[in-house]
């Protein structure tokens, strides 16, 4: 028999090429780069008005850029629209900065609602997938508890359980632990790690904590100014020599 040939490294999951996106006379992003590997789970950081969030809409289609290109899974989606953006985004979750459930829902109605939305699926088989969604976050024997009843890590993992129903390939977080307590914020970290584990789905995640980045990222990208400026994993990015990063991770580590 022949020999095998060598397997060909896989796409990244998502790759962004020379992104730029204005909003009048304001550049916000200016010829971003960024690569995620698939299974991974990146970090977007940066301050206020760094342009996390503009970036992270042109990835799920919500914006179109001026210029430059975005792949998903190797294939270009910018300035899609109709059907296939539709299909894009079936491949994305998105945990929300609060949750984002929907107060006169029960916690499984919530959970439900994306497979009543855009699924045929019969109730008994909802109910099997709910069951098994919120089992995979944690949370049991919760479904007729409204949102108001629930904490504030239980109410991330709804929504985590909520955003993987369509069994997505990639989950965006969307400052995931803001206005939330020490104690809290490490269980929305566990959650984000976890759902990695068990899933393997690449996640990216918008924040400008720097404790939570460091503890669940395996590669942060630092935006600035418009601009991917430094990247790395966690222990690269301590070091960067980069000026903005230093004065960024300053405040941190005063705190520590």
């Amino acid at each position: 028999m022949p020999p095998s040939s060598p397997s060909l490294p896989m796409p990244p999951m998502i790759e962004v090429r020379a992104l730029h996106k204005s909003f009048e006379s304001r550049e916000v992003l200016r010829g971003v780069n960024l690569s995620v590997a698939q299974g991974s789970t990146a970090v977007i950081l940066g301050g206020s008005g760094s342009g996390k969030t503009v970036l992270m809409k042109h990835l799920i289609g919500l914006l179109q850029p001026d210029s430059g290109e975005i792949f998903i899974e190797g294939a270009p989606i910018a300035r899609i629209s109709g059907h296939a953006l539709n299909e894009l985004r079936r491949k994305f979750g998105m945990v929300f900065q609060a949750a984002a459930l929907f107060d006169s829902m029960t916690v499984f109605d919530n959970v439900a609602f994306p497979l009543r939305e855009h699924t045929r699926k019969p109730e008994n088989e909802i109910a099997r997938i709910v069951h098994e969604k919120l089992d995979i976050v944690g949370l049991r024997d919760i479904d007729a508890k409204f949102p108001a009843e629930l904490s504030g890590g239980m109410k991330k993992r709804v929504g985590l359980a909520r955003a993987i129903a369509l069994e997505p390939k990639i989950v965006l977080y969307d400052e995931p632990t803001t206005g939330l307590d020490p104690i809290t914020t490490d269980y929305v970290d566990e959650m984000i790690l976890d759902a990695q584990k068990k899933l393997g789905v690449t996640s990216v995640v918008i924040s400008h904590d720097i404790g939570s980045a460091m503890n669940i990222a395996n590669h942060i990208a630092f935006l600035h100014q418009g601009q991917i400026c430094a990247e790395g994993t966690p222990e690269q990015m301590r070091a960067s020599p980069h000026p903005a990063v230093a004065t960024f991770l300053s405040t941190w580590r005063g705190k520590r």
